[in-house]
């Protein structure tokens, strides 16, 4: 019967302790959450701006010329056509960038 007793004793002070500590890592993880979210502020916002600035440099001073067609075998096979507009489109084409398997569109040669 004594062993019952320190055994349930020991339960008991075992429980205490992790509660202690559950109460401390909570005091922690509030102290992490406060630091996640000033870095979040000062350091991750500032930097996505940062990058969107730099893209949108770029893009003004990127020049808007056409790829040069080259007229490779492999690329650009339709053995079937597109169940869409005129069947040689892409569902999304875009006539300045996606060429079509004999060129791009109003560029005679």
């Amino acid at each position: 019967m004594a062993a019952v007793g320190r055994i349930s004793q020991a339960l008991v002070k075992s429980s205490l302790t992790q509660s202690r500590q559950l109460s401390a890592a909570a005091a922690h993880g509030e102290q992490a959450a406060k630091t996640w979210k000033i870095l979040s502020f000062v350091v991750a916002l500032p930097g996505v701006g940062v990058c969107m600035l730099n893209t949108f440099l770029k893009e003004q001073s990127h020049g808007h010329e056409q790829a040069e067609f080259t007229p490779y075998s492999h690329l650009r096979i339709r053995t079937k056509r597109f169940p869409w507009g005129d069947g040689v489109k892409s569902l999304f084409h875009n006539p300045h960038v996606n060429a079509l398997p004999d060129g791009y569109e109003g560029h005679e040669e």
